[in-house]
């Protein structure tokens, strides 16, 4: 047995841990992906709450957008040297910080500062759960059916943003939105 990583799965993981690595997964899909919409319903309330200028809430999509984008790659050939495990979990690390970091920023400019965070994080969490994914269902039909699930989260997740964004806004504040996506993570 050659060299392999401390992070691997063990050979044949029971199907119950394998669903459980498939629910962890589309999770953090769901969760990278609601942030790509969620924050868009916030950004009346920040305006208000900061008197932002059209371009300082622009960046307070863009931000985001722009580095998890520009990042996937990155995130996910650095998975492949140093282990899908270590780099997923810092990403959740890095993912959470920033969530909780927008929830208390301050000011406009550390919540874009808070969001890139967040961005960072999200991009190590899509492409190396989808390694993972690929990785612990080896039989094909199984593994077929796991990235479709995987892959449809990021429909719901898109479709759900605007609704949960904007009930949480309504009801609680936009603060609510980034104090949402940390408590999500603490539940897994």
């Amino acid at each position: 047995m050659s060299d392999q990583s401390s992070d691997q799965i063990e050979a044949v993981p029971s199907r119950r841990r394998r669903l459980v690595i498939l629910g962890i997964c589309s999770i953090s899909l769901l969760i990278v992906g609601l942030d790509v919409t969620i924050v868009n319903v916030a950004l009346p309330a920040i305006h208000r709450s900061f008197h932002a200028s059209l371009s300082g809430l622009q960046w307070t999509i863009d931000a985001y957008t722009l580095v998890l984008a520009s990042l996937l790659m990155l995130s996910g050939s650095t998975a492949d040297r140093i282990g899908r495990r270590r780099v997923f979990q810092i990403g959740l690390t890095l993912f959470s910080t920033g969530s909780l970091l927008c929830a208390l920023a301050p000011s406009l400019g550390l919540l874009i500062a808070a969001r890139v965070v967040q961005a960072i994080g999200g991009s190590m969490l899509n492409p190396v759960a989808m390694s993972i994914i690929r990785n612990v269902f080896e039989d094909p039909r199984e593994r077929a059916q796991a990235i479709g699930v995987w892959g449809g989260v990021i429909g719901i997740s898109m479709a759900l943003g605007p609704v949960l964004g904007g009930a949480l806004v309504d009801s609680v504040g936009w603060r609510a939105v980034s104090t949402f996506r940390s408590a999500s993570w603490r539940s897994c």
